[in-house]
This record gives C-alpha cells, sequence and structure tokens, in this order.
C-alpha cells in the first residue's frame, strides 16, 4: 500500500497535492490517500482506492505538530510501504515531524525512484534543485515528498473506490501547542503562484518606475508581475513579487523574463515553466540561452512595442 497525504486548507486541496498523487501510482497499485481534519473529494480520479479522514476536534486548521501526530498513528496501524506528499513547505514540514515521531528517515523533494529491490534508489533535487543526489532509501517504511512540478498530475486510467475510512487519533494538549488562530487576506484574485501569465523584471529594468511598462503587459496579459532577488534589494519591489529559491516557486504557462540575468536561485524558482521568454541585452546572459524565445535588446523599447502590439490584436 502506498499512502498519499492531500495537504489542503480546510478542504480546499492545494494545487500541487495532485502531483504528489499522480507520482504515487509508480510506486504501487494499491493507492491510499489521507485527509486530516476534512474529507476531499474527487480523488478517486487519481485512483485512491481509500480515502483515510483523520477526525478531531483540535483539527479544525492547520496545526504541525498534530498532523505529524495524526498522520504517524495512522501509519503505525496501516503499515503501508510508503507516505508520499508533494514538497510544498506544509508537506515537507508534515512529514519530519512523522519522521521525529516514528523515528523513520525521510527524504525530500525527489524526482525519480527505482523500486525494483527493497532498497530504493531515489534521485532528488538539492541546492534549491541546482543539483540532483542520487540516494539509497532502505526502512520497513518510506517517508519521501515530491519536489514540486516535477511530476504532471493526471488522473489515473482505471478510477479508484475511494472509499472513506474515519480515523480518530489521540492528541494531547502539546499536540496542539501550535495552530492557526486567525487568518488576514494579504492578496486577493491572482498571486504570483497561482496566474498563468508572470512578467518578471530584474536590475535591467533600472528603477521602480521602469515596473510601469511590466505591470501595463501583465495585465493586458492576465498576469501578474514579478522580480528577481536585486529588484527586491534596491527596494524596487516588495518581497511579496519575488521569484526564485528564496522568494515563491513558480510554474506558470508563460514567464517572460525582463533584464534578468538568470542567476541558478532565480532559475530554479521558475524553471517548470512550460514557456520561457527572454528580453535581455545579453545574448549570452543564462536566462537567454535557457529560454524557449529570446529578443536581444532594450526593454524599455520592446515591452512597450509588445504592449502596443497586443492592445491593437485586441482591438
Amino acid at each position: 500500500m502506498i499512502l498519499v497525504l492531500i495537504s489542503h486548507d480546510r478542504g480546499q486541496i492545494e494545487e500541487t497535492t495532485l502531483q504528489g498523487l499522480t507520482a504515487a501510482r509508480s510506486l504501487g497499485d494499491d493507492i491510499h490517500a489521507v485527509a486530516i481534519g476534512a474529507e476531499i473529494d474527487g480523488l478517486g480520479e487519481f485512483g485512491v482506492d481509500v480515502q483515510h479522514v483523520i477526525s478531531h476536534d483540535g483539527l479544525d486548521d492547520y496545526s504541525p505538530s498534530a498532523w505529524g501526530s495524526a498522520l504517524a498513528q495512522l501509519v503505525e496501524s496501516l503499515k503501508p510501504e510508503a507516505v508520499v506528499t508533494t514538497g510544498t513547505e506544509r508537506g515537507n514540514e508534515v512529514m519530519a515531524h512523522v519522521g521525529a515521531i516514528t523515528g523513520l528517515p525521510m527524504v525530500a523533494n525527489c524526482v525519480a525512484f527505482d523500486t525494483s529491490t527493497d532498497v530504493w534508489e531515489i534521485t532528488r533535487t538539492r541546492w534549491g534543485g541546482s543539483l540532483l543526489e542520487d540516494a539509497s532509501l532502505d526502512a520497513p517504511i518510506r517517508l519521501v515528498t515530491i519536489t514540486e512540478h516535477s511530476t504532471e498530475q493526471t488522473p489515473a486510467e482505471s478510477a479508484g473506490a475511494a472509499t472513506v475510512e474515519v480515523f480518530p487519533p489521540e492528541l494531547s494538549e502539546n499536540d496542539l501547542t501550535t495552530k492557526i488562530v486567525d487568518r488576514v487576506v494579504t492578496t486577493e484574485g491572482l498571486t504570483l503562484a497561482t496566474s498563468p501569465v508572470v512578467v518578471s523584471g530584474g536590475r535591467g529594468v533600472g528603477s521602480p518606475e521602469g515596473f510601469s511598462s511590466l505591470e501595463e503587459l501583465a495585465d493586458l496579459l492576465g498576469g501578474v508581475v514579478g522580480c528577481s532577488r536585486v529588484v527586491t534589494n534596491n527596494g524596487w519591489r516588495p518581497h511579496s513579487d519575488q521569484v526564485g529559491q528564496t522568494g515563491t516557486v513558480i510554474a506558470p504557462e508563460v514567464y517572460i523574463a525582463c533584464g534578468i540575468s538568470g542567476a541558478i536561485q532565480h532559475w530554479v524558482g521558475m524553471m517548470a515553466s512550460n514557456t520561457i521568454i527572454a528580453i535581455n541585452t545579453d545574448a549570452e546572459a543564462p536566462m537567454v540561452t535557457k529560454a524557449d524565445y529570446a529578443v536581444i535588446g532594450d526593454l524599455s523599447q520592446i515591452v512597450p512595442a509588445i504592449v502596443a502590439e497586443v492592445k491593437a490584436r485586441q482591438g
């Protein structure tokens, strides 16, 4: 049995969770899912045979220690071959708790598996995705997380029954010492993590005012504006706009990099984009050489020209 943790926020499934569920199907045929504090609809479409719903009064919102303790109890009860989830901040945090409680080794951010023997051979990303590590995992129960955007989420060829089974954990006061008790909405609508189009600027934009044409282009394309680390360091844009290893990891349909050299920390944050377009004066910049399409020239002239063309085509 492969047990997959479904990461959700008050019943709203996290977008990349289904990537972990898709990857889990390559590890075994008997797929069980576990949802903590809420039942999740539609999991049968992704091959889930049984959905274990962990139910407790203290699990009405996210609590890392409580989620970890509850999942560890279920793992010890079911004895699955492996426990899998997507390597989001929440996924890695909960699995780390499970590993600490059970004493089982946890391998984070995996991209490939060889499960032909009892000792699994695993390839995983390290240093923010800048290198790949080959590792061996020998454990009675394997705890692994899947690198975000390394697997395309796809429904199973045959749907699972997704039969619901409720599991009541025993939680102590210590398990509930950390818990979300209030929320403040800071952004509405599209965000950097969810936008299908991101128009991003780097040092080459030149100033905070230089982002006005990028904002106009992003608005025309139904997207949002991002930036590189140097831009936030200079105070031109807030940190919430930063794309990269120390910012937000994204996977839009289109990523337009304007005046961004393409340092590895930035590249690993957007390399999962479906189409990458670079606008830069340096034809040898890493972003230009790795992009799907590149325009060599002054972005202060090129971006307004693109804006004018888009407006003309939109009538």
